[in-house]
């Protein structure tokens, strides 16, 4: 990369913690009476449908859209990297001062920290970054909205296992579909060895989260069937008296 463009990718990683947290702040003293996790999540969902936007607009080539692979990364691939990166520094920063953030959650915002800042330092693999980063936050909104359904009363709800399914859903198809296919061709392609590095550890993070989503959705649906059970049979007895 060269220094001028160096230049603005830190500006822009800068400006993007910055306003990440700006709006943190605002959001905050909006909803002042929820919690600190509800006002990060506004702000994840934010982030996730700004990204996965930036990530379209900066697809090349829609026929072929992680082409061309291990090639230097367009300006409008490095603005919506610089945006995602800023985001991810932001958050992990939100998760040391609050505590409480699972390993899990951690090492995947390092992975993905160290992913894209590799990408900037070698200045190429813009493809493969900007289809990650639709893969990765594509399903972003739906978690998140679970989250928020029940702090603002609708646990155990329909609305809140509509959300359940639909981000079981996109997550699989995005994460254990999508994901193994572009880490395929990131592997394949010559790209540095800690992008690639980068690219297997968030798969084996997306592995580990499929399976505690199918254990979640599993419980779920059993917990729905019961209760329908239940009310089944209620009004049976109901009917009898």
């Amino acid at each position: 990369m060269a220094m001028g463009e160096e230049y603005d990718a830190v500006n822009q990683i800068v400006l993007g913690v910055i306003s990440w947290t700006t709006l943190f702040l605002f959001i905050r003293k909006i909803f002042s009476k929820r919690s600190f996790g509800f006002c990060t999540r506004i702000v994840s969902t934010f982030h996730a449908i700004s990204a996965v936007i930036l990530a379209s607009l900066s697809v090349q080539d829609w026929s072929c859209p992680v082409c061309p692979l291990a090639s230097a990364s367009s300006p409008n691939q490095r603005q919506a990297l610089a945006a995602t990166l800023g985001y991810f520094i932001y958050d992990l920063i939100c998760c040391f001062l609050v505590g409480g953030s699972s390993f899990d959650n951690s090492f995947h915002h390092l992975v993905c920290i160290v992913g894209i800042a590799a990408g900037f330092a070698f200045g190429k693999c813009g493809s493969e970054q900007v289809a990650t980063l639709f893969i990765l936050e594509s399903s972003t909104p739906f978690l998140h909205a679970r989250e928020l359904l029940k702090e603002l009363g609708y646990r155990d709800t329909n609305l809140n296992l509509a959300a359940d399914i639909i981000f079981a859903l996109i997550f699989s198809v995005a994460r254990m579909v999508g994901g193994p296919y572009l880490l395929f061709v990131t592997l394949s392609a010559n790209n540095p060895i800690l992008i690639k590095v980068m690219a297997v550890g968030l798969q084996l993070v997306s592995a580990f989260w499929f399976y505690k989503i199918v254990k979640m959705v599993k419980y779920k649906l059993t917990k729905t069937r019961e209760k329908v059970g239940l009310a089944s049979t209620s009004l049976q007895n109901e009917k009898l008296d």
